[in-house]
C-alpha cells in the first residue's frame, strides 16, 4: 500500500521538467521528456525536447529518429528544424543539415542561431562566401540597434570601411560592446588589416571570455598571420568546451601543419575524414597536410573525394591544379566547364574553375584557351580586390628619399648581433622555395616558413611610436628611433621564430619573399643576418604569378599592368639597397641557377660563410614539409625546360611587357635610370 500511495502523490513530469535540465543535464532532460510522452505520446514541443537532449548527450543518430519524423508533421515550425540542422551537421550530413537550416530561415528570418548554424555548414563543405553571409545575416538579427544593422549592411555590401566609420562612432558612446567590436574586426578582416582584427578580437575576449565565435575568428586571424603559437591556447580552449566540433579541430589541425607538426596535424584530419566522410572541406585540408608532407598520390586521392562530395566547390580542382605535376583528364575538363554553367556558383568557385582550366589547357599545350581562362580568372578576382599600384611606387620613391650611405654609416654598430637568420626575399614564383630547399639541404640550416615577422614589426613600429601630432611614419621613422630599440626588435625577432626552429641548427631561412622591402629594417636589428635576393627573368617571373591564384594577399598579380610594374619597382627599389648596402645582399639569377646549379650553389655557400656540401646539390631528395605552390618541384631534380615557358604565351603579353620597360630589355642587368640621381 505505502508503494502505490508513493506513485500517486509524485508529481506528474511537465515540459518545465525537461526545460530545466537543458542543455546542461542532457541524461535528466532525456528521462524526464520520455516519461513526459508516456502521457502525452506525440506531443510536438517535448519530441524536440527529447531530440535535442539526445544531441547534446551524444546519440545524434537517436536525435535524427525522433526529429525527422516532427519535421515532416510540422511544415511550419522553424526551431524543429534548426534542432534537426544541429544533428545532422554532428552526423557529417551536411549537405541536408543545410537544406533544412535554409528551410528554417526562410519560415523565420529572425531565427539568428539558424543563420549561425547554417554559417558552420557551410564553412564545412568549404563555401566560404555563403558562410560570410550567413553569419552576417546572424549578426544582423541578433542585434537591435539600428547603427550596427546599418553596419552589417555596409559590410555585406562590400563597404568595410563604411561599416567602419560607422561602429568607431557607435563604440565612442558603448566602447564596451563586443559584438560591435567584432564586427569592427571583421571590417578590419575585410580590408587585410589581420593584426588590427586580432587587437579588437583579444579585446573582445577580455569583455567576453565565452565569446566562442570571437575566439574562434582571433584563431583564423592569428592563422593567417602566421602567429601559429599564438593561436594554440585558445584553439584549445575552443576544443575543451566542445572537443567534438570538427570546425575547431580542423582549425587546430591546419596550425599544427603550418608549425610542422605534420604527424599530429596528419592524425587529426585523418580522424576527421573518418568520423566525417562527408565533408568536402576536410577532405580538401587532408589533402593540403598530404601534399606538404611530400604524399602527392595520397593527396591526390583526398583532393578527388571532396570533389566527387560536392562537384561545384573549385577548390577541389584548383588544389589538384596547384600541385602543378598534376595532369587533368578530358572529363575534368568537360566537369569544369559544366560547373562554369551553373548560375548559383560563387565568384571564389568560378575564379578557381578559370585558373584550373587555364593550368589544364597548359598542359595539353592549347596555349589560347589557356590564356583566355587564366585572363577570365585574374579579371574576375581583380573585381574583389583593392590595389593601387601607385602606393607601391610612392614606397620606393619615399626609400630613395630617406636612405643613403650616410644614413647607414651614421648607424653603424646598430642592431642585435645575433647570425641565426638568412633572409630569402624577391617575388613570389621567383625560386624563393627553390633556394630555401638547397639551403636546408646543407647540415648546418633549417627551412622553416614564410615568416610574418619582419612585416610584423615594420606595422608595430608604426603603432608603438605614433603620436597625435607626429606624423612621421615606417619607414622613416628608423631615421629617429633610439639605438637600442634596434637592439630590442632584433632580439625579440630571434626569441619569436625560436619556435619554429625544430632541429636544433645553427641557421634558419626565413623565406618571406615581400621582406625585400624591409632591408633597412633588416639590416638595422641584425646586422650580421645573411640577405638572399631570388630573381628571376621579369617575364617568367610576372606571368607565373599571374596564373596563380594565392590563397591570400599578392593582389598586385591580378593583372599584367599591375604585375610588371610592381616587378619593375622591386628591381629599383634592390637596385637603391645595392646602392646604399653595398654588398649586403647576395643575388641569384634562377636562370644561372638552373644552368649551372653547383657554380651558383657554391657562389651562395661562400657568400654565406659555410662550407660547401655536396648533398646540397641533390636538394630535391631532402625530406622535410614544403607548403608553398612550388612543393612538388623541389622534390624533382633541375629542369631547364620550364625557364622560357612564358614564351608560349608571349603573343597576349603586351600589357605585361609595355609596364615592364627597361627592366625586360636590360635583364639581368639593371636598368641605368635605376643608378642614377640618387641620394646613395
Amino acid at each position: 500500500m505505502s508503494d502505490l500511495h508513493d506513485v500517486a502523490e509524485r508529481p506528474a513530469t511537465t515540459i518545465a521538467d525537461v526545460k530545466k535540465h537543458l542543455p546542461g543535464e542532457p541524461k535528466l532532460a532525456e528521462a524526464a521528456a520520455r516519461e513526459y510522452l508516456k502521457s502525452h505520446p506525440g506531443d510536438p514541443e517535448t519530441s524536440m525536447l527529447l531530440g535535442a537532449a539526445l544531441r547534446l548527450k551524444g546519440d545524434a543518430a537517436g536525435a535524427k529518429d525522433v526529429l525527422a519524423p516532427l519535421v515532416d508533421q510540422q511544415p511550419d515550425w522553424a526551431e524543429v528544424r534548426l534542432e534537426l540542422g544541429l544533428v545532422l551537421g554532428v552526423l557529417g550530413e551536411n549537405h541536408a543539415a543545410i537544406k533544412v537550416l535554409t528551410e528554417a530561415v526562410n519560415i523565420d528570418r529572425n531565427l539568428s542561431a539558424a543563420w549561425s548554424a547554417l554559417g558552420e555548414q557551410y564553412v564545412l563543405v568549404g563555401d566560404v562566401l555563403a558562410s560570410d553571409a550567413a553569419y552576417s545575416h546572424h549578426f544582423n538579427v541578433s542585434v537591435h540597434e539600428p547603427a550596427l544593422q546599418r553596419a552589417v549592411t555596409a559590410l555585406r555590401n562590400g563597404r568595410p570601411d563604411v561599416t567602419e566609420d560607422i561602429l568607431i562612432e557607435f563604440l565612442d558612446t558603448h566602447p564596451d560592446h563586443v559584438n560591435a567590436i567584432k564586427m569592427l574586426a571583421e571590417a578590419a578582416i575585410a580590408q587585410d588589416r589581420n593584426e588590427d582584427a586580432s587587437a579588437l578580437l583579444e579585446r573582445c575576449l577580455e569583455l567576453a571570455p565565452d565569446f566562442s565565435a570571437a575566439r574562434y575568428r582571433l584563431c583564423s586571424s592569428l592563422y593567417l598571420q602566421n602567429r601559429l603559437h599564438e593561436a594554440i591556447p585558445h584553439i584549445d580552449i575552443l576544443l575543451e568546451k566542445d572537443p567534438l566540433n570538427p570546425q575547431f579541430r580542423t582549425m587546430k589541425a591546419s596550425v599544427l601543419g603550418q608549425m610542422g607538426e605534420d604527424k599530429d596535424a596528419l592524425a587529426l584530419f585523418e580522424g576527421l575524414v573518418q568520423e566525417y566522410p562527408s565533408h568536402p572541406a576536410s577532405w580538401i585540408s587532408y589533402g593540403h597536410a598530404l601534399k606538404g608532407a611530400g604524399k602527392q598520390d595520397e593527396g591526390v586521392q583526398a583532393y578527388r573525394k571532396a570533389i566527387e562530395l560536392l562537384p561545384q566547390l573549385g577548390g577541389g580542382y584548383w588544389s589538384l591544379a596547384n600541385l602543378k605535376t598534376f595532369r587533368f583528364t578530358d572529363t575534368d575538363i568537360a566537369e569544369m566547364h559544366r560547373q562554369l554553367e551553373r548560375g548559383d556558383l560563387r565568384i571564389e568557385a568560378r575564379v578557381q574553375f578559370f585558373f584550373s582550366l587555364g593550368k589544364a589547357y597548359e598542359d595539353q599545350k592549347k596555349y589560347e584557351l589557356a590564356f583566355e581562362n587564366y585572363q577570365k580568372g585574374n579579371a574576375l578576382w581583380r573585381s574583389t580586390v583593392e590595389y593601387d599600384a601607385e602606393k607601391t611606387h610612392a614606397f620606393v620613391e619615399l626609400c630613395k628619399e630617406i636612405f643613403s650611405r650616410e644614413f647607414f654609416e651614421e648607424r653603424r654598430g646598430y642592431g642585435h648581433k645575433a647570425r641565426d637568420p638568412i633572409f630569402v626575399i624577391g617575388l613570389p614564383r621567383a625560386g624563393s622555395t627553390l633556394l630555401e630547399q638547397i639551403l636546408s639541404s646543407h647540415s648546418e640550416i633549417e627551412g622553416t616558413m614564410e615568416l610574418p615577422d619582419i612585416t610584423s614589426l615594420a606595422r608595430h613600429l608604426n603603432e608603438d611610436n605614433a603620436t597625435e601630432s607626429d606624423e612621421v611614419g615606417y619607414p622613416e621613422l628608423l631615421g629617429w628611433l633610439e639605438p637600442d630599440e634596434f637592439e630590442r626588435r632584433g632580439k625579440e625577432y630571434i626569441d619569436n621564430t625560436r619556435s619554429h626552429r625544430k632541429l636544433g641548427r645553427k641557421y634558419f631561412v626565413d623565406k618571406m619573399p615581400n621582406n625585400y622591402a624591409h632591408v633597412p629594417l633588416i639590416h638595422m636589428i641584425l646586422p650580421n643576418a645573411k640577405i638572399i635576393d631570388a630573381r628571376r627573368h621579369p617575364m617568367g617571373s610576372c606571368f607565373s604569378n599571374y596564373k596563380q591564384h594565392f590563397a591570400r594577399g599578392q593582389h598586385f598579380t591580378y593583372a599584367l599592368t599591375d604585375v610588371g610594374r610592381y616587378y619593375r619597382d622591386y628591381v629599383e627599389l634592390m637596385a637603391l639597397w645595392e646602392q646604399v648596402l653595398p654588398g649586403k645582399v647576395h643575388r641569384v639569377i634562377y636562370e644561372q641557377l638552373v644552368e649551372d646549379p653547383e657554380t651558383e650553389i657554391r657562389r651562395i655557400f661562400e657568400y654565406l660563410g659555410l662550407p660547401f656540401e655536396e648533398q646540397t646539390l641533390r636538394f630535391h631528395e631532402t625530406e622535410r614539409a614544403v607548403r608553398t605552390a612550388s612543393s612538388e618541384q623541389v622534390r624533382m631534380p633541375l629542369y631547364k625546360s620550364g625557364v622560357d615557358h612564358w614564351k608560349h604565351f608571349e603573343p597576349w603579353l603586351g600589357p605585361l611587357k609595355t609596364a615592364l620597360g627597361a627592366v625586360y630589355e636590360r635583364y639581368p642587368d639593371v636598368p641605368e635610370e635605376f643608378t642614377k640621381n640618387s641620394k646613395a
